[in-house]
């Protein structure tokens, strides 16, 4: 028998998000507003620590493929059908479990991976798919939320760490929304170039620096607190976080020169490559969260030629950090996450391409108590539909919290005065941890 797909409502609207009007109640009635306050009491039950299981999890690393790579084509194989495509499946480390062709290192690397092949959402769209993976919310428009980033840096941050706790390489960032501005992800926009601005200019010592940095706080003081707003509290934030930056030893984490070449040549030595061993050197310093983008998935057209490209460039560098940080004792403690905006349609076009496809693909996690050498989840032979373990981004979302021991449940206020969950609703993975 087939499992039903339910998508969570609450990626479209979470009504406890917006509250109960006036208007609710007259149009509901008493009884269904109660009704809605004990279902409200019920999800909340969903949120009770797993017995036995631990958050274990003290680093995040986050690989996200822009545009939304094909499931078929990577994960979830589908040899020998209308569908599959001209790549073919190969074996891996785990019984019984096949990867793309164009993936043999990963292949070899199974025994660390958890693959989730039934991931479901509501979002089609680039950009409000690409939100809803980034901060586990649907956008709404009137409230901006932080990202999976912020979010570990509020929570897990140490006030005496030097180093950004945030860090996004490749590609620009969403914002830490209504959390402090010192959340904001520290963007590395080319791992393979020295970070700019990390030396102090010309002629300037730390002395003269602190002096001029104090002399301007001395006259912003009056504006900012007459203008106090994101944009303000952001301009102080950068100061802030550039002033720890350039005098801090740690900065050498960015500096991919300390590497053995053979090390960088492993990893692809590429933007994506390099950007993978710097977000291993950020951990391994002591860095909170790192996202690495790969971009150029967007295969309406050619779909294979391009995705057998991105995947040769996927493949050493994704490999080469589970490996790596199994490899130094850091994999139980790292959380490593690949994923997408959405996958890829099963039917392949006239242009020889796969469009937007939400209702059924694949992510990849490891480490962080992560069980690896497992499947969750199925889609249908053709992979049109989700025939077993429906997984929602929410459920996704409070998975990850959970293994970096962050409480789902609690709340933080937006710029309005809101009340907003960490995560907006789902349920732990508990396959992953069992």
């Amino acid at each position: 028998m087939k499992t039903q797909v339910r998508i969570p409502e609450s990626e479209i609207l979470d009504s406890r998000q917006q509250g109960v009007s006036r208007r609710d109640f007259v149009k509901f009635g008493v009884s269904g507003f109660l009704g809605l306050i004990a279902m409200q009491h019920l999800q909340s039950l969903a949120w009770t620590p797993l017995e036995g299981i631990a958050a274990r999890a003290k680093h995040c690393i986050v690989l996200f493929m822009n545009g939304g790579a094909s499931q078929l084509d990577t994960f979830d194989p589908k040899p020998d059908t209308l569908n599959a495509g001209p790549f073919a499946a190969i074996p891996t480390s785990v019984a019984g479990v096949q990867f793309s062709e164009h993936l043999p290192q990963l292949a070899e690397q199974a025994h660390h991976l958890s693959i989730i092949r039934s991931v479901v959402s509501r979002e089609g769209n680039h950009e409000r798919a690409r939100y809803l993976l980034h901060t586990g919310y649907a956008p709404t428009g009137s409230v901006k939320h932080p990202t999976l980033g912020s979010i570990a840096s509020h929570y897990l941050n140490n006030e005496d760490f030097e180093l950004p706790n945030c860090v996004n390489i490749n590609a620009p960032a969403f914002t830490s929304g209504f959390l402090s501005a010192e959340h904001d992800p520290f963007v590395v926009s080319d791992p393979m170039k020295p970070i700019e601005d990390l030396q102090y200019p010309p002629q300037m010592d730390a002395r003269r620096f602190e002096q001029r940095l104090r002399m301007l706080t001395d006259l912003q003081k009056d504006f900012l607190k007459k203008h106090a707003n994101r944009s303000t509290e952001a301009h102080k934030a950068i100061y802030k976080k550039a002033d720890k930056l350039i005098n801090s030893p740690q900065v050498e984490a960015f500096d991919l020169s300390d590497e053995p070449l053979a090390v960088r040549e492993a990893y692809g030595m590429n933007r994506f490559g390099d950007g993978c061993l710097m977000a291993r050197r950020l951990v391994e310093a002591g860095v909170k969260f790192v996202e690495v983008s790969l971009d150029g998935w967007d295969t309406h057209n050619n779909n294979f030629e391009q995705h057998k490209s991105l995947l040769e460039t996927l493949d050493p560098a994704f490999s080469m950090l589970v490996k790596d940080l199994a490899d130094r004792d850091l994999l139980e403690e790292t959380i490593v996450l690949w994923l997408g905006e959405f996958g890829r349609t099963p039917r392949i076009n006239e242009n020889d391409g796969r469009d937007h496809f939400p209702n059924g693909w694949s992510v990849v996690l490891a480490g962080g108590g992560i069980r690896g050498g497992q499947v969750i989840g199925a889609t249908s032979e053709d992979g049109m539909e989700v025939v077993d373990r429906p997984v929602s981004v929410p459920d996704l979302f409070a998975s990850l919290c959970y293994s970096l021991g962050i409480d789902t449940e609690d709340q933080n206020y937006s710029r309005g005065g809101r009340p907003i969950r960490v995560v907006n609703d789902g349920s732990v993975i508990e396959e992953l941890f069992a």
